[in-house]
């Protein structure tokens, strides 16, 4: 998708459609996610889950380690697809705080966008980059 064309609502789909792709035999609990980068381009991602748990992934971290392992380091928007309009957990939110603190996330279920956050509204006073700075 290029970046002009590149709406919430066709972040939203891509998310739905990266949803297809879940792995999850053990919480059913499918997770799309979409990610549009400064450069317009559009990385998604689904969650994989894993007989061990702590090895699995989430589909906003998927999606962000994709972009990033293609050299991409600045995020604009993530649209996030689930069943029942679920956000980011913990780690996810850390994860995408890393490389913005002003990214918008879309939040949506099978029908549609629910709700619209920054990322500093998921992750209040969120510990980033700048805070390990020295002078």
């Amino acid at each position: 998708m290029e970046q002009q064309r590149v709406t919430k609502e066709s972040l939203w789909q891509a998310a739905l459609e990266a949803r297809e792709f879940a792995y999850t035999p053990y919480s059913n609990y499918k997770v799309g996610a979409a990610l549009l980068t400064a450069s317009g381009k559009v990385y998604s991602g689904c969650n994989i889950e894993n007989a061990a748990y702590g090895p699995g992934n989430c589909a906003e971290r998927t999606a962000i380690f994709k972009a990033v392992s293609e050299g991409e380091r600045e995020f604009v928007a993530l649209a996030l697809a689930t069943e029942n309009g679920g956000t980011p957990c913990g780690i996810c939110r850390q994860v995408i705080r890393e490389f913005s603190n002003v990214m918008t996330i879309y939040v949506g279920n099978m029908q549609g966008i629910l709700r619209e956050y920054l990322i500093s509204e998921l992750l209040l006073d969120g510990f980033g980059p700048e805070n390990l700075e020295t002078n």
